[in-house]
């Protein structure tokens, strides 16, 4: 397992813009790489995945808002979202899975990953 080690959380207005950021991966592993989130009293949602071949995919209620991406030296992943509003307020956690990520990663709720960070909070507020 990997000791994933999240950043960026903070507090921040609705309409405004964060980046979260994952490191602690190897980076010759091939992983899957994730960020999901968990709202308190929720369960735990995909919001994006991202793997070796680049491809990415989005859950539903972030398409268009937020963006995936790893830097070129393959040490960090991102997460950069935009326009954010008082739903997207959740603890962000960043998870590692061995493999190209599949399309229903993101569906899901991380049963296919093997390892996780602790977590950084968002806090999005009207």
């Amino acid at each position: 397992q990997e000791h994933l080690m999240e950043s960026g959380g903070e507090s921040v207005q609705a309409g405004g813009s964060l980046t979260l950021s994952c490191r602690g991966y190897r980076r010759h592993v091939n992983y899957c790489m994730a960020w999901f989130r968990q709202a308190p009293g929720g369960v735990r949602e995909g919001v994006a995945t991202i793997d070796r071949d680049n491809d990415k995919y989005y859950g539903d209620s972030v398409k268009g808002r937020f963006t995936i991406y790893e830097d070129d030296a393959r040490t960090q992943i991102y997460l950069k979202m935009n326009n954010l509003n008082p739903s997207d307020t959740a603890t962000y956690y960043c998870a590692a899975s061995i493999g190209y990520c599949q399309r229903w990663y993101v569906r899901g709720s991380g049963s296919d990953f093997e390892s996780w960070g602790q977590g950084t909070q968002v806090t999005v507020s009207s």
